[in-house]
Order: C-alpha cells, then sequence, then structure tokens
C-alpha cells in the first residue's frame, strides 16, 4: 500500500530560526516556503536524497502544531508515506479496522491529497498518507 517515505514532519516554534539550523550547519537547503492556512501552518521544504523534511510552524495558537509543541515539545510530529490512490487507501484500512483522522483526503502542503491515522491505531506514531499528482 505505501510507498517510500514522503517526508518527515518536524514541528517548530520558529521557522526561520530551525532553518539556520539545517541549512548551515546540516548543509541542507530550503526550496520552497508555504503557509496553509486551513491547517494554521507555515511549511518550509528541505529535501534529502528521495524524501524531504518538512519544518512546521503554526500559525495561530490554537492550531494542531501549537498544541503537539504545548504537549510535547518541538520535533517529529509525524512520518509521510506516499501512496498512489488515497481514497483507496483510507478504505482499505478502514476496512481493516484502523481509526482515521481523516476519513477523506484534504489538501496539503505542497499541493497533496493527505488524510492522517489516529495514532491510537498505530502505536503512537501519527502517519500521513500522502498522494501526489
Amino acid at each position: 500500500m505505501v510507498g517510500k517515505v514522503d517526508h518527515i514532519g518536524i514541528a517548530v516554534k520558529n521557522l526561520d530560526e530551525t532553518l539556520k539550523f539545517y541549512e548551515d550547519i546540516l548543509g541542507m537547503k530550503c526550496v520552497d516556503k508555504e503557509v496553509v492556512e486551513e491547517q494554521k501552518v507555515k511549511v518550509a521544504f528541505l529535501p534529502i536524497g528521495d524524501t524531504e523534511v518538512e519544518l512546521l510552524e503554526s500559525t495561530e495558537e490554537d492550531g494542531p502544531i501549537a498544541k503537539f509543541i504545548e504537549k510535547k515539545g518541538e520535533g517529529i510530529q509525524h512520518i509521510a508515506y506516499k501512496v498512489d490512490d488515497i481514497e483507496k487507501s483510507i478504505e482499505e484500512l478502514k476496512a481493516k479496522g484502523i481509526k482515521m483522522i481523516d476519513e477523506k483526503p484534504r489538501y496539503g502542503a505542497g499541493g497533496a491529497k493527505i488524510a492522517f491515522l489516529h495514532p491510537k491505531s498505530t502505536f503512537g506514531v501519527l502517519i500521513e498518507l500522502c498522494q501526489r499528482d
């Protein structure tokens, strides 16, 4: 069902400060930034190999990333796996008893269709399905 790791989402308090570390210290390069209003997040993309690191800063105090940081601190927030057909993947997972946060795909950063699996069904890991056309 899943292909490769599409990206690893990392929750950060300050996107610009964090980018300095990834670019100046690790030598990675930010190729794009985007604000996703409906998810209350500002995102930076840093490709590495055939995947990327996705840095996520909340744009609102009540956004999901802000809530994550409040509970757990900065760090890895989710792992996204590439799928070819997100609707089919959601239905297959539901048929296998997996609880979904998203019963239908929604818009994600970079124009992707995304859906999250509930961590209670995935041993505590927030997993994102990601389809890029």
